[in-house]
């Protein structure tokens, strides 16, 4: 069998960044990690609706930072910022009284973003949709939106089957061994009444350190 990794994992240092940037020793090191999952699920779970990407954690002086990548900025800014205040309360509560500051970045491709496009499929799909129908139209939009390449695969018991299956479609390409092709990785579940169905989602934005290195020539 193939040894599978996480391609945002794999290019951690190469051409991607940390989500969790911060410094800590021994004994605050468990408790702050902790503290950076509870953030990131009850964000993640409140605000589902919002299009969340990814959410990034900095911590410095006291302060935490956290960064929401989001496809519908309005739904979380609200009306003059009003809901930022109720998740900065919310937060603190979680925090135990620490001071937290929220930015938020708008994703301005929202069918370019793997992970987005994985939720809005399984969403398709709790919604009793045909995955391959789903499949092919996120496909289709990802493409139109830019990008090299786009892979798609599902995995459960796909339109209520007895035996749990695999599925996968791709279309145009897909260097997962390349360290320095930019690859995006999202994964999301669905939730149906036949059981949970897996959705992963590979989106290739084209090489990255090609243009360093001719930048760095000049």
């Amino acid at each position: 069998m193939g040894q599978k990794v996480n391609p945002h994992g794999l290019r951690v240092g190469i051409n991607k960044g940390w989500d969790t940037q911060w410094y800590a020793d021994k004994k605050e090191f468990s408790v702050y990690l902790k503290e950076d999952h509870t953030i990131r699920t009850f964000i993640k779970k409140k605000y589902y609706a919002a299009a969340i990407s990814r959410i990034c954690i900095e911590r410095a002086a006291g302060k935490i930072v956290v960064t929401i990548h989001t496809g519908r900025p309005g739904v979380l800014i609200g009306k003059a910022g009003a809901e930022i205040e109720v998740i900065k309360k919310d937060l603190a509560k979680l925090t135990k009284g620490k001071q937290v500051i929220i930015n938020v970045t708008e994703v301005r491709k929202p069918d370019a973003d793997a992970q987005l496009v994985a939720e809005n499929v399984a969403a398709q799909l709790e919604k009793r949709t045909s995955f391959r129908r789903a499949m092919k139209q996120a496909i289709g939009k990802t493409m139109r939106a830019g990008v090299k390449g786009v892979k798609m695969q599902v995995s459960g018991r796909l339109d209520g089957r007895e035996i749990a299956g695999t599925e996968h479609y791709s279309e145009g390409s897909i260097p997962l061994q390349t360290l320095r092709a930019d690859i995006e990785y999202g994964f999301a579940e669905a939730h149906t009444t036949f059981g949970m169905i897996g959705v992963k989602c590979w989106v290739y934005k084209g090489d990255v350190l090609k243009a360093a290195k001719k930048e760095g020539g000049r």
